[in-house]
């Protein structure tokens, strides 16, 4: 991603958007499921309330998590003033919910899994899974806008002048078109326009479209569905964290009147994002997780001061 948006583009995820990305992350939420057992159309996931800010940028949000004890005085009369003091903070333990989580299938890599378990891809190890993270960018008068669950993210933090920049994300979005090349054409265009432009225009990125791969998506019972990947490459003004060309890919399996389409994307012009190979192993690790290979846990508890 990029340092800040441009002119008016955002993303969401409550935070200031990257110079080529626009990022939001309202909330944890843990996303919803493409339906991999059988093709059926994906839920969407419900979308949040979104703060503007910054340029366009990354999404992949965080949900903060605090609570504050308000310190009360004691205000006796029969003691001297120097003996009031405030009440001590109480410590407040917050217990994180239950998450479903799946093995990769990339030697190295890691799993970030969709809500339930139900489907699953990999990133690489540099990269930051945050599974229960919604992330994207709002519509605007220009722009289609687009919102993607079970987040990923690469290079938090690159660019010194935008502390929450990122060179690149990954998420699931639910297309609402049933044949998957379409579908695929879909997200990159909404994906593309929305983080590389200003929301209410002008549209100054330059998008060119690569040919559409066939592909298969195996679901978790092992039934393989067709599916198109598309990759597109952007190239925006310069902004001030340098970037100007970034990559996106989409794969788009075919799930009966919609698609839940895996999008991933990264600056080119920054040294630790994804390339156009790495774009598509990523692409190609996402699939169905059998019920067998899906695994509960319950992340430790953290006490809040």
């Amino acid at each position: 991603m990029f340092g800040k948006k441009r002119g008016d583009s955002p993303g969401y995820e409550d935070n200031a958007a990257l110079d080529g990305f626009g990022g939001y992350q309202p909330s944890d939420s843990s996303g919803y499921s493409p339906a991999p057992a059988e093709p059926e159309p994906a839920p969407k996931p419900a979308k949040q309330p979104m703060s503007r800010s910054g340029r366009r940028a990354m999404y992949g949000f965080f949900a903060t998590l605090g609570v504050i004890a308000v310190a009360a005085l004691a205000n006796n009369s029969d003691r001297s003033s120097d003996s009031s003091a405030p009440t001590p903070r109480t410590p407040t333990v917050y217990t994180p919910s239950p998450q479903v989580i799946a093995p990769p299938v990339t030697e190295g890599w890691q799993s970030v899994a969709g809500k339930d378990g139900v489907y699953a891809y990999d990133v690489p190890p540099n990269w930051t899974p945050k599974p229960g993270t919604i992330h994207g960018w709002e519509k605007g008068t220009q722009v289609p806008g687009i919102t993607m669950v079970a987040s990923a993210f690469v290079g938090e933090g690159y660019c010194p002048q935008e502390k929450r920049s990122r060179i690149g994300g990954s998420g699931v979005a639910n297309v609402k078109v049933a044949d998957p090349a379409a579908a695929a054409r879909k997200a990159v265009d909404d994906l593309a326009v929305s983080a590389y432009n200003p929301e209410n225009g002008p549209l100054t990125a330059k998008i060119t479209l690569e040919p559409p791969q066939a592909a298969e998506f195996t679901l978790g019972s092992g039934k393989k569905v067709p599916a198109s990947i598309l990759l597109a490459e952007v190239v925006t003004p310069p902004g001030p964290c340098g970037e100007r060309r970034a990559l996106i890919g989409v794969l788009a399996p075919q799930l009966g009147d919609a698609s839940a389409a895996l999008a991933v994307y990264s600056g080119q012009d920054t040294p630790g994002g994804a390339d156009r190979e790495q774009i598509l192993k990523i692409l190609k690790t996402y699939r169905g997780v059998p019920e067998a290979d899906r695994k509960t846990i319950t992340p430790p508890p953290s006490t809040l001061r």
